[in-house]
């Protein structure tokens, strides 16, 4: 089967136009399939702080009202996302930018509010991989933010770690696929504060033990359990790197966390 990459990226990699440069240039370069998921939850956050819109995260995930709902579509399914695809052509790959409501690409649940009401978000049930299939097909890049579609044709909030999951799953089927999270650190970091501290491979019982102990933030929880079960499910690769590591990555070097079952 033919490789297939999906990069998600998110934190400062979209807030940093030379990063996400570099970031796309080794995209480009690499001349591998790729399929480009992103969030973009810090440039909500400074919207939402400018327009007084009230913010709330639990456990690295956002409380998502009506109206932060819209500042997330503009946000996602707008600005950064023809940001990217603009960065892609301007590296000549023909992009296409996508949110779940586009040809019905990423259908969701809306999230049962019986233990917490986490509002207009949605966890993934079904993603149409042929959509996915034919633009990789053609050569095309799809660029997928995390805005999703409900049964209900009800758009939701998705988290973009998970979208880029779920797409590695559905794709597992037809592709050697490999899952590739790109932020602004080096890796897992034993200690947050210092950048060397990377960890080089964690396993699932080292994630349990260390969010007991909590030596690992809240960004980072929902970031390794979408992980694990996308390799659980049948994703060749899991790994967690910087993003202007990702030359380095493409040319057989290993940086970052690699993420493991056992």
């Amino acid at each position: 089967m033919e490789d297939l990459f999906i990069i998600k990226i998110g934190g400062e990699t979209i807030n940093n136009s030379e990063t996400l440069k570099t970031c796309l240039k080794a995209i480009a370069a690499s001349g591998q399939k790729t399929i480009l998921v992103h969030g973009g939850g810090k440039k909500v956050t400074e919207l939402a702080q400018k327009l007084q819109v009230p913010q709330q995260m639990v456990e690295g995930r956002r409380i998502t009202s009506a109206e932060t709902l819209e500042l997330c579509t503009m946000v996602y399914a707008g600005l950064i996302n023809k940001n990217i695809v603009t960065g892609l052509s301007s590296e000549k790959l023909l992009a296409i930018g996508l949110s779940g409501a586009d040809l019905n690409c990423i259908v969701a649940k809306k999230r049962d509010a019986s233990v917490i009401n986490y509002g207009f978000v949605g966890d993934i049930v079904k993603v149409n991989e042929a959509i996915f299939e034919n633009f990789i097909a053609g050569n095309i890049v799809p660029v997928v933010n995390s805005i999703s579609i409900s049964e209900e044709s009800e758009l939701l909030n998705t988290n973009a770690d998970a979208v880029a999951a779920e797409i590695a799953k559905a794709m597992s089927a037809n592709y050697k696929t490999h899952l590739i999270y790109c932020f602004e650190k080096n890796g897992v970091l034993k200690d947050i504060a210092d950048e060397n501290s990377v960890i080089e491979e964690i396993s699932k019982s080292d994630f349990t033990q260390m969010k007991e102990t909590k030596q690992i933030a809240d960004g980072m929880i929902p970031k390794l359990q979408t992980a694990f079960r996308a390799l659980y499910h049948g994703v060749e690769e899991a790994r967690i790197l910087k993003s202007d590591a990702l030359e380095l990555y493409f040319n057989n070097g290993k940086p970052g966390t690699n993420i493991i079952l056992h």
